[in-house]
């Protein structure tokens, strides 16, 4: 039996409006974001085999747009659905974020990290540009590299900074397929890129 014919009280769209989102389970919010189920599933089934088959809600929004396609019930459209709507959902906590103080704490800085980095599929190096009271100004994605490796030319990293007007930096890497990002913890030579751009600076202005 469809959604359409359940009574009015027990569909997720309406109890989202009457109700607000938090009184629906897992499967009900994901199936206001499907839309339509499949033959012989309505969309609140399709969702509740979508969130077993990925073992949960985070596994299932953090899949490839492949991923999802490949599911039965799914395919390009309904995948695209899901991507676009975990991206608004992604862009508005980056804002939130921002908005905030400050970066002020280690867990403020991995769940921002998180946050950016969680669903790419390849090592990206990423720099926080921060102003004196440690707010975000700009987040850059400077290197790219494959599934294992990523190269870091500490010259750009300058030049970023620099560009930005930062007062304060944070980098980090991430690792794709694993839960965790970790902050860039070979910074010796982003130091000695920083030496020759800044001594001669020094140099002329003490002449």
């Amino acid at each position: 039996m469809g959604i359409s014919d359940w009574p009015l009280s027990e569909r997720p769209r309406e109890r989202l409006l009457d109700h607000g989102a938090r009184v629906l389970a897992d499967a009900e919010l994901l199936a206001i974001c499907l839309r339509t189920g499949m033959a012989g599933k309505s969309a609140v089934e399709l969702a509740r085999d979508l969130i077993g088959e990925f073992g949960s809600v985070r596994a299932l929004l953090s899949a490839s747009a492949r991923d999802l396609a490949a599911k039965r019930g799914l395919g390009n459209a309904k995948a695209a659905q899901l991507l676009a709507s975990m991206e608004l959902a992604r862009r508005s906590l980056g804002e939130e974020i921002k908005a905030q103080d400050a970066l002020a704490s280690p867990q403020a800085v991995r769940d921002y990290l998180r946050l950016i980095l969680g669903r790419n599929d390849r090592e990206v190096f990423v720099a926080l540009m921060l102003d004196a009271q440690h707010r975000v100004k700009a987040t850059e994605e400077l290197f790219h590299g494959t599934l294992t490796q990523t190269s870091v030319y500490p010259r750009e990293v300058v030049k970023c900074a620099l560009r930005h007007n930062a007062a304060a930096l944070i980098f980090a890497q991430n690792h794709p397929y694993t839960t965790y990002v970790i902050v860039y913890n070979s910074l010796y030579n982003i130091v000695m890129a920083i030496i020759p751009i800044f001594v001669p600076a020094t140099m002329n202005r003490a002449s």
